[in-house]
C-alpha cells in the first residue's frame, strides 16, 4: 500500500512580521472632495485655509455695557446709554466721553470703547447706567482674530476629523474638504455549512455571524464594507466571487484558507493570479491567517472561527484600512494591568486571551481571563472588554503579576 504524501507546512510567522508585511504592501488611497457635513471620521488630505478671521471684529464676551475705561475709573460713575449692540447688530457711531452702549455677548465693540462692564456690576434708570465696579481696559473683550486669522490652517493633513474639527472648519467658512477615499473592503464568507441570519438552521448548518460583525468593524475603522453573497465550497463559485471583487481595495475571505479538502480559497486565489505572501501565523486564535497579492489587489484570508476572525481583523485588517485611509497604521495598543488569577506557561504562539478588565478597591487595573477560550464562542468574546496579550513562551504567571492588555471597548 502506497504511503500517504505528507504536506510540508510553512513555519509559523510571528505576529509582528505579519503586520509589517501586510502594511508594507498598502498604499494611501486616492483623494476625493466631499461636503463638510459628510466629512466626519474622514482623513484630511489637504489642509484648508480659513476664508475669514474669527472673530471678525472685537466682540463682547459678556452681557453688559461697552464704554471707555477712563470714564468709569472712579465709581460709582454715571454714563448715558446711547444705543445697543446685540449679536448680529452694531452701534455704528464713535463713543463720546461719558457715553455707554448696551452690549450683548457676541456684539461688536463700538468705536472708541475699550472695556465691558458686566450688567451685574451696574444699575440702570432710563437711559442712565450707573457703573459700580471700575472696569479694566480689555476685560471681557474677544479680540478680532482671537480664534484664528485669515489664511490659518489649524487642522493638519492626516487628521481623522472629529465633530470638534468639523465645527472649526465650519467656522473657517469651509464648505468642502479634500479627504482620502474610504477603503472599499469586500467580505466573502465561504462554506457549505453557512446560512444567513434568519434562515432555516439544522444540524448541518450554522449561521454566518462573522460577516455582519466584520462589516460593522470595517465601518468603525473608517472603511466601506460590502458583504458578498455566501459562497459554498465550490471552486467555480469562489473564483467568480474573487473576480467580482477585483475593483475593491481589498478582498477579505472568511474560512477556507487552510489546505483541507474543502479549503479552496487559497487555491482559487492562485487561479485568479494572486501570489501567496504568507500563511499560518504564530498566534492563538487565528493561526491559519493568509495574505496574498495580485498587482494592486490585496486579499486577506481570515480564519473561519468567529472569534479568530475578529481578533485577526483587529490586528491586521484595521491597520491596513488605516494606511489606505491616510493614517499611520498602528499595531494593537496594550497597557499594563494586574493579573487576577494564576496562568499556566504559554506555548510557541502569541496568545490573545479574552478577558474582563476592571479595577479593584484601590483603583488598580485588574484583568481576569475567561475560563473557556474556545475560538468558536462568541458569547465569551461579547462578554470581554479586553484581550490579555501573552508573548510566545511566556512563563507561568501568578495572580498579582503585571501583564499587558488591549482594550476592546
Amino acid at each position: 500500500m502506497a504511503a500517504r504524501t505528507r504536506m510540508t507546512l510553512p513555519p509559523l510567522l510571528p505576529v509582528d512580521d505579519a503586520f509589517r508585511r501586510i502594511v508594507a504592501t498598502i498604499e494611501t488611497g486616492p483623494v476625493e472632495t466631499v461636503p463638510l457635513a459628510d466629512a466626519h471620521r474622514r482623513v484630511l488630505a489637504r489642509a484648508p485655509a480659513a476664508r475669514l478671521r474669527s472673530p471678525p471684529a472685537d466682540l463682547s464676551a459678556m452681557d453688559g455695557y461697552a464704554l471707555k475705561a477712563t470714564d468709569a475709573a472712579t465709581v460709582p460713575a454715571r454714563l448715558t446709554v446711547v444705543g445697543e449692540a446685540p449679536a448680529g447688530g452694531s452701534y455704528d457711531h464713535a463713543l463720546k466721553p461719558g457715553e455707554a452702549v448696551r452690549i450683548f455677548t457676541g456684539g461688536p465693540l463700538p468705536q472708541g470703547a475699550d472695556a465691558i462692564v458686566i450688567q451685574e456690576d451696574t444699575t440702570r434708570d432710563g437711559n442712565v447706567v450707573t457703573v459700580k465696579e471700575a472696569p479694566t481696559a480689555g476685560r471681557h473683550i474677544r479680540r478680532a482674530g482671537l480664534d484664528f486669522d485669515l489664511g490659518a490652517t489649524p487642522i493638519p493633513v492626516g487628521r481623522r476629523l472629529s465633530p470638534n474639527d468639523l465645527a472649526l472648519l465650519a467656522a473657517m467658512n469651509i464648505p468642502w474638504l479634500d479627504v482620502h477615499a474610504r477603503p472599499r473592503i469586500a467580505v466573502l464568507a465561504t462554506g457549505n455549512e453557512l446560512v444567513l441570519p434568519g434562515e432555516l438552521v439544522d444540524r448541518n448548518r450554522i449561521v454566518a455571524s462573522s460577516g455582519v460583525a466584520l462589516a460593522a468593524a470595517i465601518e468603525s475603522w473608517g472603511g466601506a464594507a460590502t458583504l458578498l453573497p455566501l459562497a459554498p465550497d465550490d471552486r467555480d463559485t469562489i473564483r467568480a466571487a474573487i473576480r467580482g471583487a477585483a475593483s475593491f481595495d481589498m478582498l477579505v475571505t472568511l474560512g477556507g484558507a487552510s489546505v483541507g479538502d474543502h479549503d479552496l480559497v487559497q487555491a482559487c486565489l492562485g487561479d485568479e493570479g494572486y501570489s501567496l505572501d504568507f500563511w499560518r501565523i504564530a498566534m492563538r486564535p487565528g493561526k491559519p491567517l493568509m495574505f496574498a497579492t495580485a498587482g494592486e489587489r490585496r486579499a486577506l484570508g481570515l480564519p473561519g472561527n468567529p472569534v479568530s476572525t475578529m481578533i485577526c481583523a483587529l490586528l491586521f485588517l484595521k491597520p491596513a484600512i488605516e494606511k489606505r485611509a491616510g493614517l499611520e497604521p498602528t499595531p494593537l495598543s496594550t497597557e499594563p494591568a494586574t493579573l487576577a488569577v494564576d496562568l499556566r506557561a504559554n506555548d510557541n504562539r502569541e496568545d490573545y486571551v479574552r478577558a474582563t478588565l476592571g479595577r479593584d478597591s484601590s483603583g488598580r487595573a485588574m484583568v481576569t481571563p475567561h475560563k473557556v477560550q474556545d475560538s468558536s464562542m462568541l458569547s465569551v468574546l461579547a462578554a470581554s472588554n479586553a484581550l490579555l496579550v501573552r508573548p510566545a513562551h511566556d512563563p507561568a504567571r501568578k495572580a498579582g503579576d503585571i501583564v499587558r492588555v488591549a482594550r476592546l471597548t
